[in-house]
């Protein structure tokens, strides 16, 4: 009994440092309540005894302190980046982290657009804070080739980025892309670096991804993390967003929707991993005139798609027609009617041979 004891305590003990290093110790936001065993007037105290006094000690103090966990509170709004969307933000604990690796995921190659252009309108929000930084694109030259580069007109026009404040950097391995990018991510010189990698290759693993969560970390900027047609692998980013295409709505003008018109970019976000491991899926419109999201709602999905992808028959319903009688044919057919078998369907002991 004595050893399952101190085994219980040096599990508690060792939980207790990993959640300091990581911070998500709970701390008290008050002064502790008077009469409790080994509390200090005027300090705040942090952490629990192990063992039963734990739960004891918490039922004791739960209606008089605020418990909080500096990994998702602490920090602050200012260490996260606000979409605008209220309802992603809250289930992202706040919004995307601005010193950390984040990963926008496209699960096929046809998605390469929606989540290059996705990753420019957040690169857009990043650039309101810092504008006057670039940003650094960096990809392999078989990425560059498969989804192209941003069309530089298109980059002032919708996302407000100046084509001389957007850099490319097209490595000819993905060693090398890994490289620059965790060069780069250690500089306070960009505003942004984005990294785009093809598939699941096997150096993008955990160690190369922590690295890059590092640098980020350290250097105070973010590290956007670009996948077409990969695999939920795991990665050190504390967010992946699953990206890919939404129907555009009817350009909206002072009369109403203009028919046979396309509007506002569209995406379809759903959250694949965060700090609070919320799921939600969002339908997000870019505005380019004022560089912001806006969510579509439900109610204007259905009313903006109201009919089915193929539509009904015009004279209703129309069912199959009863099926007749079943009649036996022949296996072969009779070369009296015409019928003339292929070269290769014609027996071999028919065909010339050769002599000799």
């Amino acid at each position: 009994m004595a050893m399952n004891a101190v085994a219980r305590d040096t599990v508690f003990a060792l939980r207790r440092q990993i959640a300091k290093i990581e911070g998500t110790l709970p701390e008290r936001l008050q002064a502790p309540v008077s009469g409790t065993p080994g509390a200090i007037p005027g300090k705040v105290q942090s952490g629990f005894p192990s063992g039963i006094a734990e739960k004891q000690h918490v039922d004791a103090v739960r209606s008089d302190i605020t418990i909080v966990r500096r990994g998702l509170a602490v920090a602050g709004q200012e260490a996260f980046l606000n979409t605008g969307i209220e309802r992603l933000d809250t289930a992202l604990g706040g919004g995307l982290p601005k010193a950390a690796l984040s990963e926008i995921h496209g699960l096929e190659t046809r998605d390469a657009g929606a989540v290059a252009g996705f990753a420019l309108s957040l690169a857009s929000l990043i650039r309101k804070e810092k504008p006057g930084l670039p940003l650094l694109w960096i990809g392999t030259a078989e990425i560059f080739h498969e989804a192209g580069f941003p069309y530089a007109r298109g980059l002032h026009a919708l996302f407000g980025i100046a084509p001389e404040q957007l850099l490319f950097s097209e490595a000819p391995k993905l060693l090398d892309a890994l490289w620059i990018a965790e060069e780069a991510a250690r500089m306070t010189a960009f505003a942004a670096v984005i990294l785009e990698i093809r598939g699941s290759p096997q150096r993008l693993d955990l160690t190369a991804t922590r690295r890059l969560h590092a640098r980020a970390q350290n250097a105070g900027r973010p590290v956007l993390l670009l996948r077409q047609a990969g695999e939920a692998d795991p990665t050190a980013a504390p967010v992946r967003l699953i990206v890919s295409a939404a129907p555009a709505a009817e350009r909206e003008t002072v009369a109403g929707p203009l028919a046979g018109s396309i509007g506002r970019p569209a995406f379809t976000v759903a959250i694949g991993k965060s700090r609070t491991a919320l799921p939600g899926q969002f339908t997000l419109e870019w505005n380019p005139d004022e560089h912001a999201f806006t969510e579509r709602s439900a109610e204007k999905e259905r009313a903006e798609n109201p009919v089915a992808v193929v539509p009904a028959p015009a004279r209703g319903a129309d069912p199959a027609p009863a099926s007749g009688s079943v009649l036996a044919f022949p296996a072969v057919a009779s070369f009296a009617t015409g019928y003339q078998p292929s070269r290769q369907q014609r027996p071999a002991h028919r065909g010339p041979r050769r002599a000799g």
